[in-house]
């Protein structure tokens, strides 16, 4: 029998349930609904940010700022996808509370209202989901918010693809892939 939130089925998790994504390093790909070029062109192996583009490069930077656990040593925005590296470094107490914490740039977009009777079962769902999820997650609604508010055609995939990096050598390669992807992007 599948959970339902609201009525509604919740598909299930593609995240390792061997790990609870509190900690760690991931190497992250979110994609645009149908790979459609949201984030900009690729012109002469150079990236050019679109306004959309722009401002998910402005939220990616922002993430340590939101989440002091969070880092994010690599990243690269293409014209229908983004990867980048997030290193989570693990918390005394384990929980970031995510209902407290701010969100992105409040004055150009407020975040969504929430019910005080919801509260409760929305931070249970999200607290099974672990830090990683919590990132994610902020930094889609603040980048759909600021298309939304500035009336700019936008969506994502629904989900995103993580792997967990394992050790120093496999850092160092997907840093080079995240690096030269823009170079590479017609291979």
């Amino acid at each position: 029998m599948e959970k339902h939130y609201k009525g509604k089925y919740r598909i299930p998790s593609a995240r390792a349930v061997w790990h609870d994504y509190n900690d760690g390093s991931y190497f992250i790909t979110i994609c645009t609904e149908h790979r459609k070029y949201y984030f900009g062109k690729i012109i002469d192996k150079q990236m050019h940010l679109s306004p959309i583009g722009q401002r998910a490069k402005y939220c990616i930077e922002q993430i340590p700022a939101i989440h002091p656990y969070a880092k994010i040593p690599h990243y690269v925005i293409m014209p229908d996808h983004i990867h980048l590296i997030i290193v989570i470094i693990p918390q005394k107490n384990g929980n970031d509370n995510a209902a407290e914490t701010p969100y992105y740039d409040v004055s150009a977009a407020n975040p969504p209202s929430i019910k005080k009777s919801d509260k409760k079962s929305m931070r249970d769902i999200a607290n099974c989901c672990g830090q990683l999820s919590h990132i994610i997650s902020r930094f889609k609604w603040a980048v759909t918010q600021f298309a939304h508010k500035n009336e700019l055609p936008f969506a994502w995939q629904a989900r995103f693809h993580d792997h967990i990096i394992r050790n120093q050598t496999e850092m160092e390669r997907i840093a080079r892939y995240i690096e030269n992807n823009v170079a590479n992007w017609k291979k």
